[in-house]
């Protein structure tokens, strides 16, 4: 789909330049700033100009351009971030965008459109269209909009921001509130943007990922798909700037338009994983059905993944179902600060995207490739009036989700210029949570089981488990939660309830082996959470190392591989599964053979023992295809019962069924029979006769047209006479008889055998304006004699030819 210019939405609010410079005039301006905007007719100009108290090195706040570019593809958007560090805030701000080396004090000096993304924290200045200010006075940390690229020949453009906090006003010519971008060589039109800054952090750090859908019919309502609304599953990882999973203005791959179409992430981490040289993890969360609900219902997925120097960039995508091709995701988001650290946490709400690859317009269109393809976009509000998200005033879309990206843990010895504070501290500390069991009044469940062993024996992280049976789900429109119940433990003299133990953080990942060819050695670290309460020394190791085979043999028919990524969770719940774990190839054999080494490993693990219960179910199966191709029909899906029936009744449905509803069937047009022929148009000569029929039912839904209403064929009548007296004669005669008819019309009645009927009536309008008609007339019958044994007396009809000229 098309991106149209989306227009500049003009506030008819109050000015907000009190709020953008609230003590401009008392404290930032001085008489000679004064004197210099007096002899300016722009009120930007005043903007640019206002000049507050600075102090040098002030980093506090930033001004980001999303994938931090160098260069802006003409007509392009790009995602702009104004933020604040904690516990920095600011009560006000300007953002403009101009050509480089102009004052801005004449329109032609501003480059490129903003578009306002959150209506109640952003609005255009009404003094000055072209820049953005705040909605309301209060605290705030961050700030987005988008800003659409300016047409080609523009050339280097600045990006400028202002900050107002309390009594400053910080308008830095260079630095973090200040970016430029010039235009790309059209030569390179196509060419991915990448990140150009390098990572100066040390060590690694781990982040947990959580995706919070708000997409719902509450704040979405137009066209919710109700029943099959979902989140795909997430698909991405940590990466470096040499590989982009996707962005804006480029074009998606074959696993792109696959998430985007399908909601199928097979494709896409097959291609994440052939990039293991650049990608660092594999981050996969489940997918979200429905799409949206309370938290106390259902936890919100996470995902956890790491990076390091040279692979700090974060990307992940998941597809709004169902929709043509829209998805929402991060695209090379940079975790490594430049003060040499690692981000400790980004909140970053979510529009939908359009992947370019399929034409469709509402939640529900028809599958409708893009040809050619299209680039990457985000939806606005004026793609189409019939899309979910229009608006005719250009309005911002709701925000439909939003991820959470915290700090976990941080890895080897650190380099961040700016010291730990209190918050990092913390963050790399603080215990896992787990969401409180707030099950429904309408769920009726058996009390839980014990808590299983421990399945860890060491001081490995391992998972316990308990569960109880859904007795009664009184309320069918209220989801009940699991059944089963998991909890995160340790091995004997590793528990948080011990007095007198060390309680250890879980290992963190496996360092790179020491060599990239034959046997090496590996590490990992762990950290001390929370010393004994006793007093006493924490005994337990914080390191440890291990022999690592990168490659058996080094040799040119020897192939170099990765190490073996982290194991998969077992296949089970309970009892006996299977789990998995996966390397990559990173080089083949020199001599060009096949690479020999094993690639995937497979072995037993064991979960806690299943405690039996008469209702244990398969998930529900996909739905059926609708029972019939057109109108209404009925789908259904299916489960299984996965325990022994030996263990009792099980009164769950096993099928559901319920209605669907595809295109309306074809309805062909349906026609009236034809009418009788109507008498000639001529009294003497050549002339033509026609009859009709009506339309009954007009063609719907793609039915068969309908075919001619109006038939003519030629009729002939006596020969007409040609001499002057018979031709004066014939006309006397006409014009007695028209006499002597509206004597009769006058009369009370024309006289017949056996009756008195109606005068005619007047003849009705012409079915048609050209290309011959119809029209008619009625006589009716107003009085019968009784001693008449005439059948004559009916009311009469008759038609005539009328508009017979043609169109």
């Amino acid at each position: 789909m098309r991106l149209s210019p989306a227009p500049l939405r003009l506030s008819r609010g109050p000015a907000l330049l009190a709020l953008a410079l609230p003590l401009a005039a008392a404290l930032a301006f001085s008489d000679e700033t004064l004197d210099k905007v007096a002899k300016s007719e722009g009120y930007c100009s005043r903007i640019l100009r206002a000049q507050g108290t600075r102090r040098e090195g002030y980093t506090e706040f930033s001004l980001r351009v999303e994938g931090d570019p160098d260069f802006y593809k003409p007509g392009s958007s790009y995602r702009v971030t104004l933020s604040a560090a904690p516990p920095s805030y600011f009560r006000g701000f300007t953002l403009i965008a101009l050509k480089e080396n102009r004052e801005g004090d004449k329109e032609e000096d501003h480059a490129g459109t903003f578009q306002i993304i959150d209506e109640e924290e952003t609005q255009f200045m009404s003094n000055c269209p072209v820049a953005v200010t705040e909605s309301t006075p209060r605290r705030r940390t961050r700030i987005q909009v988008f800003w659409i690229a300016p047409p080609t020949g523009t050339g280097c453009v600045i990006l400028k921001a202002s900050i107002v906090q309390k009594r400053i006003i910080y308008f830095q010519d260079e630095g973090s509130l200040t970016k430029k971008l010039c235009e790309q060589d059209p030569t390179l039109d196509g060419v991915t943007d990448r990140p150009i800054l390098d990572c100066c952090a040390c060590g690694t750090a781990k982040y947990r990922l959580t995706f919070y859908g708000n997409w719902s019919e509450k704040t979405h309502p137009k066209d919710y798909p109700r029943r099959a609304n979902h989140w795909s599953a997430i698909i991405g990882g940590s990466h470096s700037k040499n590989y982009v999973l996707w962005e804006y203005g480029g074009y998606a791959s074959e696993g792109v338009k696959q998430v985007a179409e399908l909601g199928s992430p097979v494709k896409m981490e097959e291609e994440i994983r052939q990039q293991s040289d650049e990608v660092l993890t594999v981050i996969k969360a489940k997918a979200q059905w429905p799409a949206w609900q309370p938290v106390n219902v259902r936890a919100a997925p996470s995902a956890e993944f790491s990076v390091d120097r040279t692979r700090h960039l974060m990307s992940f995508l998941t597809m709004m179902g169902p929709s043509p091709d829209w998805n929402v995701g991060l695209s090379a988001e940079d975790l490594c600060t430049k003060e040499c650290g690692w981000v400790q946490k980004v909140v970053q709400d979510l529009i939908p995207w359009d992947a370019g690859t399929d034409s469709g317009v509402t939640y529900e269109s028809p599958n409708k490739p893009t040809i050619p393809q299209e680039k990457i976009r985000p939806l606005t509000s004026l793609d189409h009036p019939q899309s979910p998200f229009y608006d005719p005033e250009g309005g911002s879309i709701t925000q439909v989700a939003r991820v959470v990206i915290e700090r976990i843990a941080r890895k080897g010895e650190q380099c961040n210029i700016v010291p730990d504070n209190v918050d990092d501290i913390v963050a790399d500390l603080a215990p896992e949570e787990k969401d409180e069991d707030d099950t429904p009044e309408t769920c009726i469940y058996s009390n839980w089981s014990p808590w299983s062993a421990c399945s860890s024996s060491t001081c490995e992280k391992g998972k316990r488990m308990r569960q109880r049976m859904l007795k009664a789900q009184l309320d069918l429109s209220v989801p009940c939660p699991d059944t089963q119940d998991f909890q995160p433990c340790m091995g004997p003299g590793c528990s948080d309830e011990d007095g007198s133990t060390c309680t250890m953080s879980e290992w963190i990942t496996w360092s790179p082996c020491s060599v990239s060819c034959g046997m090496g050695m590996r590490s990992r670290e762990r950290y001390v959470k929370q010393f004994p309460e006793d007093g006493s020394v924490c005994m337990l190791p914080t390191e440890e190392t291990e022999k690592c085979t990168v490659n058996e043999e080094c040799s040119p028919s020897s192939c170099l591989v990765t190490e073996w990524g982290e194991w998969d969770d077992c296949s089970a719940t309970c009892g006996m599964g299977m789990k998995k774990r996966h390397r990559m190839v990173k080089m083949s054999p020199a001599d060009g053979s096949m690479c020999k080494a094993e690639t995937s490993q497979a072995e037993k693990c064991m979960m806690p023992e299943c405690h039996t219960i008469p209702c244990l179910l398969s998930p529900w199966s996909e739905w059926s295809d609708c029972s019939v191709t057109c109108g209404k029909g009925m789908r259904t899906r299916q489960r299984m019962l996965k325990s022994l029936a030996e263990l009792g009744d099980c009164n769950e449905d096993l099928e559901q069924a319920e209605k669907c509803m595809l295109p309306e069937c074809p309805i062909d047009c349906e026609l009236s029979e034809w009418s009788q022929w109507s008498e000639c148009n001529k009294s003497c000569g050549k002339g033509h006769m026609i009859r009709t029929r009506t339309i009954q039912m007009e063609p719907q839904f793609g039915g068969a047209p309908c075919p001619e209403t109006v038939q003519r064929k030629k009729c002939r009548a006596r020969k007409c006479l040609r001499s002057p007296s018979i031709q004066k004669l014939r006309w006397r005669e006409a014009r007695e008889s028209r006499r002597s008819e509206q004597l009769r019309e006058e009369s009370d009645g024309e006289q017949f055998p056996g009756c008195r009927m109606r005068p005619w009536t007047a003849w009705s309008e012409c079915t048609k304006l050209c290309g011959g008609g119809i029209q008619e007339r009625y006589m009716t019958v107003k009085k019968r004699f009784k001693s008449s044994q005439f059948t004559s007396c009916k009311d009469k009809k008759e038609i005539r030819a009328c508009n017979v000229h043609p169109c």
